[in-house]
C-alpha cells in the first residue's frame, strides 16, 4: 500500500442509522482530493448494526476501510484512543460520526498545521456566526461553563475543547494519546493538555458546526465530565504525563 498521508478515525457508539450517510460523505470529499487515506470506525461496544453498516461502507475501499470493535461500550474517549493508536497516516483527524462539522472543514485544518501548528482543532467559539444549528440553551451554556472551567484548571487560552473536529500530525499523536487514560467525554482536555505539556503547538481554528438533536452525551455524563479538568492539572502536577517539553522517541 502506498504511504498514507491521512487517516480518519470516526468514533461510533449505536449509530447505524448516521453512519452510511457520513462515511459516504467522507469517502465522497476525500476521494475528489486524491491523495491516499484511510478511513477507521472505531465501534465503541454497539449493540445494534454499527459495525456491519461500517463493514458494507467501506466494501469498496479495501485495506483503506478498517472496523475495529471494543467488546463492551467504554466512552468516546477510549474509542478515539484506539482508532488513534491504530491509524497509519502522517496526519490523523478525529470527525464525530454525526458529521456536525462538514468534512470540507478539513481543508482549514490542514492549513494550520501547514503553517506550523502539531494540532489543530475545530472550535465553534472563535465564530459563532458559522454555527448553523444551535443547541438547546441550557446544553450551550453549560458547555460554555464547562469550557470555563477547562481554561480555568487545564487550557488558559483554548475556547472550545470540545469540538469533535480535530487534526494531529501523527508524530504529536503517539505520544499523547500513549498517556492519555480518560474513556468518558472529559477527554479532549486531557489529549490538549497532554500536548500543551510535551511542548506540541495547538492551532484552535473556526469552523463550521451544526447541532445534531440526536447527541450520545447525556447530561449526567456532560456533569461528570466537570471533574475531569481538575484530575489532569492534577495528573500533570504529579508527573503522571512525563516531563514538561518532552517530544516523542519512537
Amino acid at each position: 500500500m502506498e504511504p498514507l498521508q491521512l487517516s480518519v478515525v470516526v468514533p461510533a457508539f449505536e449509530e447505524a442509522r448516521r453512519l452510511p450517510a457520513t462515511l459516504a460523505g467522507v469517502v465522497e470529499h476525500l476521494g475528489r482530493r486524491g491523495l491516499p487515506y484511510e478511513l477507521i470506525v472505531v465501534d465503541d461496544g454497539s449493540r445494534d448494526a454499527t459495525s456491519e453498516v461500517a463493514r458494507q461502507a467501506f466494501s469498496a475501499l479495501g485495506e483503506r476501510g478498517r472496523v475495529l470493535r471494543l467488546p463492551v461500550n467504554r466512552g468516546k474517549g477510549a474509542a478515539v484512543r484506539a482508532g488513534v493508536q491504530a491509524a497509519r497516516g502522517e496526519r490523523v483527524l478525529v470527525t464525530d460520526a454525526d458529521l456536525s462539522t462538514p468534512i470540507e472543514e478539513l481543508d482549514a485544518l490542514e492549513r494550520a498545521c501547514a503553517a506550523g501548528a502539531d494540532i489543530a482543532i475545530g472550535s465553534r467559539a472563535l465564530d459563532r456566526s458559522l454555527i448553523t444549528r444551535r443547541q438547546r440553551l441550557v446544553r450551550e451554556w453549560s458547555g460554555r461553563l464547562f469550557n470555563l472551567v477547562v481554561r480555568l484548571f487545564a487550557l488558559p487560552g483554548i475556547r472550545d475543547s470540545q469540538c469533535g473536529f480535530k487534526l494531529f500530525r501523527r508524530a504529536a499523536a503517539e505520544p499523547v494519546f500513549a498517556r492519555a487514560r480518560i474513556d468518558g467525554f472529559g477527554f479532549d482536555v486531557e489529549v490538549l493538555a497532554i500536548a500543551r505539556h510535551l511542548g506540541y503547538r495547538i492551532a484552535e481554528v473556526p469552523v463550521r458546526w451544526r447541532n445534531d438533536a440526536d447527541s450520545r452525551l447525556s447530561m449526567a455524563k456532560g456533569a461528570a465530565a466537570f471533574l475531569d479538568p481538575l484530575r489532569v492539572r492534577l495528573g500533570i502536577w504529579l508527573g503522571r504525563y512525563g516531563r514538561s517539553g518532552e517530544r516523542w522517541r519512537s
